[in-house]
């Protein structure tokens, strides 16, 4: 029996290639769709799992509030006093282990490179679990000049893994490189992991800080601990606030009367496990692989959605082609079979039918694999498959879609009347309202992934080309730590020797923030900007009053400051001009002498806050900004290296285009829209494949109405017009379900951003016609091709 219903599958499937092509298709990329975001799902979750004292591991974090203001501040990064002092006092307290991230110079023979490395406690490699290829962990890190060294690292420097016992030469301070002598060298860190490192250097802390009570609020690295097994986390967070309170009670209160800020500060735990998917206190300072659940929500949910509507096509696909079979079903009806027979006989089909898209959708996995890898910026591998529980759930997802694409069509087709198929006097699939009312729900969510999609796109635009207020263009930026002020000099004027370098100018390396005192006590946060005297000009930066720095007036650069209008507002002043900026920690007054128009100095994710900028002679620059002439880039950038290697030839050397490096800061959103437009085709796609599923039922069902329609004079376009009309009615449908949610879904993700497009009705005019014309397309085949069908053929159909 079993072989007589495989044959007749099999002839099935033959006789109707096309059909079965697309059922089969419709059904593998839903499935794919689904492995390919269960892949990401799984790698999300596991991060960090494969520490063996992960329960037991947490990061130090802590929560300050202003007590003037009332601000709270959440932040995970502490220094060199948490660890070692809370350790020392609560005996619950296993392991402890700091972990601070910086760059240094590394030299290979002649090449010269910038590195990050880790600098942390030798007991680290007792705390993660991250297997060494040679070295002892308990050891390795004792030594003030060992070092530990990634697999990967140990090839690049040494051609091979066999790297314990020889050097690398690091350069931390100064122009002086000291030999490291390599300890351990331990695989490459998962790709999962939060903590991902090559070089591992022991952690120093001078005596001069180690007896120093500011140390308590200098906050730059990570403070892991690893508590004894059974250990409570709240007992813990108590004991380590009781330290904090009785030792840096004294300290806190000559800094607040210093610095003229009262904070109330809280120390907590915060589970490692947690801090991959955490929103407030993520993977920063050194740390790997933030993320967001909401990423894996809404992708758990397109592939829930994408997978449904695959199998709704099947439904729809294979009871549209039931008419077919109608005869076969009376005749197997009357020499005997029974309903439970025939069920079983079309369940059968759909486990095949599912068995073939599956093994298709696991070839279309590893075909995207690298398409979605660059979507979601994972390094996933269909390896991951191996997994015991996600080969347990591949197959449940098998057998749950072999059951709800083949249950339905299986009650369906067994229940025909074999009276009614063999006189071709039965009602096929009634009024279909299961089937309109799937479609509506298919294009109900295709339609919304549509406006999502165009949403994103047109915020992407709008943040790449928004008018950030400076000239980006053809802006040359070159990192280096080291330059003082008359080097700065020097360096401009080797720069400008050649005739494609039209200006150069510096400012502070990174993003420097500190506060001040103005109107008396009034206290404001600010950017402060170390700049060079023509940073502004060369930029296109505007003043809106005032003047800018003069190299002619030497007090501006000891006793003059700009502002922007933000702080000028911030301040309350009317007329900035003249006015006093202190910075009463340092014993240092400045007097404004211009204001600076408000420009985007960083991504248009923030708002504009109150920035400030000095010349001030003691601040190191950290960033030259070179401008050349358009189209003269390979000679410029030749010139600018020559210059910057034989004047700092113990420094690495790399350069950044201005525009290139800020549209990095709109990396997710980018990713998004690739995200969100990959989810729309799919959905798009597998929808329309019902929607032709119906179109084909509607035909098989209304041929003689055609024929009929013809014989007394209705046109090809009438025809199609009247098959067409009832389809493009669900559609509309699916848009007045969808279009509401769209706008209220959109309208709260652009809440995100401060600087955000205005939703209009052009942006859901163009999502509602593309879903129109796509639907139109999809049953237009099926209708002209019904229509343009010989009526006299029509009407012979028994």
């Amino acid at each position: 029996m079993i072989r007589n219903y495989l044959l007749i599958t099999l002839r099935n499937l033959k006789r109707n290639k096309v059909y079965s092509l697309i059922n089969i298709l419709g059904l593998s990329f839903g499935l794919a769709a689904a492995i390919l975001i269960l892949l990401y799902v799984k790698d999300e979750v596991s991060y960090d799992r494969f520490h063996t004292q992960l329960d037991q591991t947490y990061r130090i974090c802590n929560e300050s509030i202003n007590e003037e203001t009332n601000e709270t501040r959440r932040s995970a990064i502490t220094g060199y006093f948490q660890g070692p002092r809370f350790a020392a006092s609560v005996p619950e307290i296993k392991y402890f282990s700091r972990y601070q991230h910086r760059n240094v110079d590394i030299k290979k023979q002649t090449e010269i490179k910038s590195q990050e490395v880790f600098y942390t406690d030798s007991v680290f490699l007792k705390m993660f679990s991250f297997p060494l290829i040679s070295g002892n962990p308990a050891t390795a890190l004792l030594n003030k000049r060992s070092a530990v060294i990634s697999e990967k690292m140990a090839i690049e420097q040494f051609g091979n893994s066999e790297a314990v016992g020889k050097n690398i030469l690091i350069k931390e301070e100064g122009d002086k490189f000291e030999p490291y002598t390599v300890t351990a060298v331990a695989k490459n860190c998962p790709q999962n992991s939060t903590i991902k490192f090559d070089i591992l250097l022991p952690i120093q802390v001078s005596p001069e800080d180690q007896t120093n009570d500011e140390n308590w609020f200098n906050f730059f690295l990570n403070t892991f601990v690893v508590l004894h097994p059974g250990a409570d986390k709240a007992v813990v967070e108590k004991k380590i606030q009781a330290v904090f309170d009785k030792e840096a009670r004294p300290i806190m209160k000559v800094l607040s009367e210093k610095y003229g800020v009262k904070l109330s500060t809280t120390y907590g735990l915060q589970p490692f496990a947690e801090i991959h998917l955490s929103k407030d206190l993520g993977a920063e300072n050194g740390l790997t692989g933030a993320s967001n659940p909401m990423y894996s929500y809404i992708l758990t949910g397109i592939a829930i959605f994408i997978l449904l509507i695959a199998c709704i096509n099947f439904v729809n696909l294979t009871v549209a082609r039931s008419v077919k079979r109608a005869k076969e079903i009376g005749i197997r009806k009357v020499v005997g079979s029974n309903r439970a027979q025939l069920i079983v006989q079309f369940l059968g089909e759909s486990v095949l039918l599912c068995l073939l898209s599956f093994l298709l959708a696991l070839v279309l996995s590893q075909g995207l694999l690298g398409f979605f890898n660059q979507l979601s910026n994972k390094a996933l591998s269909l390896s991951y498959l191996l997994d015991l529980k996600l080969v347990a759930g591949f197959f449940g997802l098998f057998l749950i879609t072999s059951l709800l694409a083949g249950f339905y069509p299986a009650l369906v087709l067994s229940g025909y009347d074999p009276v009614k198929t063999l006189y071709n006097r039965f009602n096929l699939a009634g009024k279909n309202y299961l089937q309109k009312t799937l479609v509506v729900v298919q294009f109900a969510l295709a339609s919304f992934l549509i406006i999502a999609t165009l949403t994103i796109y047109s915020q992407f635009e709008y943040l790449t080309t928004f008018e950030t207020g400076v000239d980006e263009t053809n802006l040359v930026m070159v990192n280096n730590w080291n330059i003082q002020h008359k080097k700065a000099d020097l360096v401009r004027n080797q720069l400008k020797q050649h005739p494609s370098i039209q200006d150069v100018t510096f400012k502070n390396g990174g993003s420097w923030g500190t506060r001040a005192k103005v109107n008396g006590d009034q206290q404001i946060q600010f950017a402060y900007e170390s700049v060079g005297v023509n940073y502004l000009p060369l930029l296109k930066i505007q003043i809106k009053e005032g003047r800018n720095f003069s190299a002619d007036l030497p007090t501006d650069s000891t006793k003059s400051v700009l502002v922007n209008e933000t702080f000028a507002k911030e301040a309350g002043w009317t007329n900035p001009i003249g006015k006093e900026v202190d910075f009463w920690y340092r014993e240092e007054k400045y007097t404004v002498i211009g204001v600076v128009k408000d420009y985007h100095y960083q991504s248009l994710q923030e708002k504009i806050g109150p920035q400030l900028f000095t010349m001030k002679p003691e601040n190191q620059y950290g960033l030259a900004l070179i401008k050349i002439a358009p189209g003269s880039a390979t000679a410029s950038l030749q010139h600018i290296e020559k210059t910057f290697k034989s004047t700092f030839p113990f420094d690495p050397y790399s350069y950044r285009f201005m525009d290139e490096a800020n549209l990095q800061n709109y990396e997710s959103e980018d990713r998004w829209k690739k995200i969100m437009l990959f989810s729309a085709v799919i959905t798009i796609f597998v929808s329309c494949i019902g929607l032709f599923g119906l179109a084909v039922l509607a035909t098989e069902k209304r041929t003689k109405e055609i024929g009929i329609r013809k014989v007394l004079g209705a046109s090809v376009q009438q025809v199609a017009t009247i098959l067409s009309r009832d389809f493009l009615l669900l559609v509309v449908i699916s848009l007045l379900i969808s279009l509401p949610l769209a706008w209220m879904a959109a309208n709260k993700w652009l809440e995100n951003y401060p600087y955000r497009i205005q939703l209009g009705w052009s942006l859901f005019a163009i999502g509602a016609l593309l879903v129109i014309g796509i639907a139109l397309l999809t049953v237009s085949f099926q209708s002209i091709k019904a229509a343009l069908q010989n009526p006299v053929r029509s009407l012979k159909v028994d």
